[in-house]
């Protein structure tokens, strides 16, 4: 952290903004200065993306004035905003597929001679920028490729190639691993050394105090306080975005009963990313998946799910039913799968809420093959009530919900498959502390109710508090299992680095 606030460089006074009959920001005024880390922080729907996006020029204001190193600004586009040395991360990684790495980051500012883009220099220069940011991401490579956590690097080595003065970075670690989001750390620290300025959104509160100078905190659209992230604590930042004190973190876990059948096994399972894998899952258990970014995680459970080849080995749900083939067979299996990416693989976000709620699920909403939409009402707004999706009617596009709600959306979803086993891939990427909560108290309520629940996380913490039993990856193999009291921040770390199949 910078040792002392430097002169104020971006003042935002009386700001407002509304979305229909939603006030999203409702008179925000604070002050972020020059060479500090200023956090944004407060549940979904809290307005902090919202302040983000106009100050980066995605949004414009509907009052109130920015100033800018002492100058009003209003700005219409991204780009305008650029032109004045501020850059945006967004929280969803946008990339053109068919571009190389390279091409992304220097997308717009590409080296060119004669209209054609200098292939060298474009080399030259990405190699260099990624080198001083410490990412192992091969330029040549076509983004398209990239999973989510390397697609985020590729947004903040944009905004780094800019030489922006203001940075907002949105949940610049939401798809990061702990190792990955520590070099993010660093970049971050070496950002404000240099004089440049961050406004840092983020939920991981732990982050927040680590890396910022001053931290605002908004809830439902007004700025609660700002004040030095010295002062603060976990427990203080959540009592003041939630407006009451969180009692605990984790909800409390009851232990499998003895003797619980096996509801699904693995066995010698090989797939792209993954290298002989073998597990029972029982009824009532959580088990974690653990490991590094890259480590095969994902990868297994979407070779179980049937969404990427199987090569070999097998997967059998209830000791009959092989899965693997496809997501629709594992889905009429009992199988159900909250995706790591719910932009990529989980919502449609030009459909409604009602729709997204019921697409793996219209088979029992029809009557010859036509969708009975008073029946899908019905069924959708039991499973959204109970997983409290809130925001905009659940007939508009779901696009208009939080991050949160729409990770209930998922949630609800799954209710509505009546499933034996969930694989849950990374379920609180992007929300907020209170939505995080009601999202661990649904699996845990799966697991009560005699379900399978295999959880995956980047969160040790997270995997820490919710599994019964770990395994631990490294490299597609699973390197470690770990079990009650041995389920150790320590235990996962080690195993995650080791070279052996233990």
């Amino acid at each position: 952290m910078s040792a002392s606030a430097g002169p104020a460089y971006l003042e935002l006074l009386d700001v407002a903004k509304h979305f229909g009959g939603v006030q999203a920001l409702d008179r925000v005024s604070l002050t972020v200065h020059k060479g500090s880390v200023h956090a944004l922080v407060g549940e979904n729907g809290a307005g902090k993306s919202t302040l983000g996006r106009i100050v980066a020029g995605v949004l414009g204001a509907d009052g109130g004035r920015v100033i800018l190193d002492g100058t009003d600004v209003t700005f219409r586009s991204p780009r305008e905003a650029l032109e004045h040395g501020v850059a945006a991360i967004s929280q969803e990684p946008s990339v053109v597929p068919r571009l190389t790495v390279a091409e992304n980051v220097f997308l717009g500012v590409e080296p060119t001679e004669g209209g054609f883009i200098r292939k060298r220099p474009l080399r030259n220069a990405y190699a260099k920028l990624a080198a001083d940011a410490g990412f192992d991401l091969p330029g040549g490579m076509p983004a398209g490729r990239l999973r989510t956590s390397e697609q985020q690097k590729v947004e903040i080595l944009r905004a780094l190639s800019r030489d922006a003065r203001l940075i907002v970075m949105d949940e610049p670690t939401a798809a990061l691993g702990s190792h990955e989001a520590r070099q993010l750390y660093t970049i971050i620290r070496g950002l404000a050394a240099s004089g440049k300025t961050i406004i840092l959104i983020s939920h991981f509160l732990r982050e927040v105090l680590e890396l910022a100078d001053t931290v605002t905190v908004l809830r439902d659209g007004r700025l609660v306080k700002t004040s030095p992230t010295a002062a603060e604590t976990d427990a203080s930042l959540v009592e003041a975005m939630l407006g009451r004190p969180l009692t605990a973190t984790f909800p409390p876990r009851s232990l499998p009963p003895a003797g619980a059948p096996v509801l699904m096994r693995a066995r010698d399972l090989r797939a792209a990313g993954v290298e002989g894998v073998g597990f029972d899952l029982r009824a009532g258990e959580i088990l974690g998946l653990a490991g590094l970014v890259g480590a095969g995680r994902t990868e297994l459970a979407r070779a179980i799910f049937g969404a990427a080849k199987v090569e070999s080995g097998e997967v059998v749900l209830l000791e009959s039913v092989r899965l693997g083939r496809s997501p629709r067979r594992s889905l009429s299996a009992g199988l159900a799968m909250i995706p790591e990416s719910r932009k990529d693989d989980g919502l449609i976000f030009g459909r409604s809420t009602i729709e997204n709620a019921t697409i793996s699920r219209l088979d029992a909403l029809t009557t010859f093959g036509v969708v009975r939409r008073r029946r899908e009402r019905r069924a959708a707004t039991a499973v959204l009530e109970r997983c409290g999706v809130r925001g905009a009617g659940y007939s508009a596009p779901v696009a208009q919900l939080s991050g949160g709600n729409q990770q209930k959306v998922l949630l609800a979803r799954t209710l509505l498959c009546e499933p034996r086993v969930v694989i849950a891939d990374e379920p609180t990427r992007g929300v907020d502390v209170g939505a995080k909560r009601a999202i661990y108290d649904f699996l845990t309520s799966l697991a009560a109710d005699g379900l399978g629940v295999i959880l995956i996380s980047s969160e040790l913490e997270e995997v820490i508090g919710l599994s019964h039993r770990v395994l631990v990856m490294r490299r597609g193999r699973i390197t470690s299992e770990l079990e009650g009291e041995a389920i150790t921040e320590a235990a996962i770390l080690g195993a995650s680095f080791a070279e052996g199949t233990g």
